[in-house]
């Protein structure tokens, strides 16, 4: 029997649902959240990922305003201008897109957000705040693979899980996730010395690596879930094709579900960053109120 093949535009659809449904309720307590987007630089590369953003944005009843800067921007002048939206109530969420130019370590900028207003869950404190399983407001596309993965019906607690991909945003968060549901994980990197060994007896396979193809249905357990996080650009006879980082094809005939590329996380992934949009919100709003509170008293 062929995978299932996971409808990720259907669970971001739902997401977004309750998206909608809270961002109407704080707007009605006068808290309509509202997303600033910052591009630097050439802004082709990032151009359609904005577009999507403002139009899931406005889906999910999301404020979204655009703004870009030459790429002549110092470091410091972005680093004022990211603390000017910190002290902004009426801005709730930060999104720092990539590229940037060479003199622009987005490692600075993103410890510049606030955590409050860290809607991409990239901040060290965002990061750090899973060890605790504290998932406020988590790294948005490592947050929206395991909730894809909870849809599944499989038992969590127990479960034996191999993350491909050890980045700092999307495999070590994913593997602290699954640890704080209660799964057994296993993480693979460039020094393993035999992937297919641990992927072969995962129940669950997260790929999050940046290479086509790399994992093939000779590595995947029979009814094992595989979700691929990989968006490669390649060439074929037929043009250029987006894919993921495991081979579809085979995968599919061994594997009990399976994630497409595209449709499968990158939806659920802007769908989260709305939903941590609209918790970043409540959570400024309460802020804000117990401030007041403790200055009243």
């Amino acid at each position: 029997m062929r995978a299932a093949v996971i409808d990720g535009k259907a669970i971001a659809a739902e997401l977004r649902a309750e998206v909608r449904a809270e961002a109407q309720t704080l707007s009605e307590l006068g808290w309509a959240p509202r997303l600033v987007s910052i591009c630097v630089g050439d802004t082709a590369a990032a151009e359609i990922y904005v577009r999507n953003q403002q139009k899931q944005a406005e889906s999910a009843g999301v404020q979204f305003e655009a703004r870009s800067y030459p790429s002549e921007t110092s470091l410091e002048q972005l680093i004022g201008i990211l603390q000017g939206l910190n002290h902004d109530p009426r801005v709730n969420g930060i999104i720092i897109q990539r590229p940037l130019p060479e003199h622009i370590p987005v490692k600075a900028l993103q410890k510049t957000v606030h955590p409050l207003k860290d809607v991409e869950g990239m901040h060290p404190a965002s990061i750090g705040n899973i060890v605790y399983n504290d998932l406020a407001l988590g790294p948005c596309t490592a947050v929206a693979a395991v909730e894809i993965l909870k849809t599944l019906p499989l038992q969590m607690e127990g479960l034996n899980v191999t993350v491909i991909g050890h980045s700092e945003i999307v495999g070590k968060p994913i593997a602290f996730l699954m640890m704080g549901l209660g799964a057994t994980v296993t993480v693979c990197h460039h020094m393993t010395r035999s992937v297919a060994m641990h992927s072969r007896a995962a129940d669950a396979v997260f790929v999050a690596v940046g290479k086509p193809g790399l994992v093939t249905g000779d590595m995947i357990k029979p009814g094992a879930a595989v979700i691929d996080i990989g968006i490669n650009r390649v060439e074929t006879p037929d043009g250029p094709r987006t894919v993921g980082d495991a081979d579809f094809a085979s995968c599919s005939e061994v594997a009990g579900w399976i994630t497409p590329v595209p449709g499968g996380v990158g939806p659920v992934t802007v769908a989260t960053l709305m939903k941590n949009a609209v918790l970043a919100t409540r959570m400024q709003m309460d802020h804000y109120r117990a401030s007041y509170a403790r200055a009243d008293a």
